[in-house]
């Protein structure tokens, strides 16, 4: 098969929770480990910050793979999903695992992959490890996929463990409060490993607590530590809880890692150039300037949305689409009632179609277009703005990976 081929084949042959939602999630570990044997235990051969949340673990990986490629390490860096092309998700030092060694990878393990019906994730999981112990990373940043108590990553025993925060997101498979998602999120804190928990929230600080206690492992908040404050090249306000995680976290690594302040400080201003990280406040185009991110949650949005409201602008204009898992209830009142919606179906199975979408739109108070495809919505978003505007695109990682 060529790359093209194999990459169809995985799409169409794993389950995949991306496109097929609730049914492609396994609450179980089993596969996980069946096929780490099968691979000859490559995680147990490099060592690994593990990073979990409900919001913010994205940028937080990459922040982390940044300042250690600074400091000279060659860092394997596992996040997903992936918004262009699949490879992003498994990089050394910001470069994507090349297509040669996926399809050569696929084709040695299909019948394994097949015989043993393992999901898209639990797949590439397997394939990240392969990779990082076959090429000798220093160190690996592995982004939790969903959770972390059963999540397919969490059969690594990392150097730290990290929890950004919590927020109710996937609660069809996590929990439907904070606290039963937050236990979900605290199954990656390991016996005397210690684990840094990014924002304080009262609502769960105690289950980390009590899993810490239960493990041994010492606990860190960053959000309740003095931190001496670092800019970044990731534009959104958001990342300033990010930035006092991932230096907690490169703190609190063993002494055997030297990491000094400047490669702190170059590392956290290089995260888009060492990283190739992409979405987060992501802005492609000055005049009208618009803007797009993958926040999609009730907490991510909030904080986005923030940010939009204070852009400079002589009208908003809002591309919007979501997937149709989504708490609409949640999230569309949090949408700003002056702007301009262009609604639209992100294209995957998964997206929310676009009439549906509206109506429940219009009861919030938000009124625009339907359109038949991402493009086509931020085309006439494009046309109608004048360049005192301001054009914002989101509401899934979807919508996103159509227009960066």
């Amino acid at each position: 098969m060529t790359y093209k081929q194999t990459v169809a084949w995985m799409f169409s042959r794993l389950p995949m929770y991306q496109r097929q939602g609730k049914t492609a999630f396994k609450k179980d570990l089993t596969n996980s480990l069946t096929f780490s044997k099968h691979l000859k235990f490559p995680e147990q051969r490099f060592k690994s910050i593990h990073v979990a949340g409900t919001n913010g673990k994205g940028s937080t990986s990459h922040m982390l793979a940044s300042v250690l490629q600074e400091a000279g390490y060659k860092v394997g860096l596992y996040t997903s999903p992936h918004l262009k092309d699949y490879r992003e998700r498994i990089k050394i030092n910001g470069k994507p695992i090349s297509k040669k060694r996926v399809k050569r990878f696929i084709h040695k393990n299909k019948v394994f992959l097949e015989t043993h019906q393992l999901s898209f994730f639990e797949m590439t999981v397997g394939l990240a490890f392969h990779y990082f112990a076959k090429k000798k990373v220093d160190i690996a940043i592995i982004e939790v996929g969903l959770g972390g108590r059963l999540d397919s990553t969490n059969i690594i025993t990392p150097l730290v463990s990290v929890i950004t925060n919590i927020g109710l997101d996937h609660t069809q498979m996590l929990g439907n409060t904070l606290p039963e998602i937050a236990f979900e999120k605290a199954g990656i804190i390991k016996p005397t490993i210690p684990v840094v928990i990014g924002e304080f929230q009262k609502d769960v600080i105690s289950v980390f607590k009590k899993q810490a206690e239960i493990n041994k492992a010492k606990l860190y908040i960053a959000s309740n530590e003095i931190i001496k404050k670092y800019p970044t090249d990731l534009l959104g306000n958001y990342q300033t809880h990010n930035v006092k995680t991932a230096v907690k976290t490169i703190k609190s690594l063993p002494k055997s890692f030297t990491i000094s302040n400047e490669n702190i400080i170059n590392g956290l201003l290089s995260v888009v150039k060492n990283t190739r990280l992409l979405g987060r406040w992501q802005v492609l185009q000055a005049q009208p300037k618009i803007v797009c991110d993958t926040a999609h949650n009730k907490e991510g949005l909030t904080v986005v949305l923030k940010q939009v409201a204070k852009q400079q602008k002589r009208q908003l204009h809002i591309v919007l689409g979501v997937v149709n898992d989504k708490d609409l209830e949640s999230i569309l009142p949090l949408f700003p009632k002056e702007a301009h919606y262009y609604f639209c179906k992100p294209s995957v199975p998964r997206g929310l179609d676009v009439l549906i979408l509206q109506k429940k739109a219009v009861a919030f108070g938000l009124r625009g277009e339907a359109f038949n495809s991402v493009n086509q919505a931020t085309k006439v978003a494009k046309n109608a703005a004048s360049k005192d505007d301001f054009i914002f695109i989101g509401g899934s990682t979807f919508v996103v990976a159509e227009v960066v």
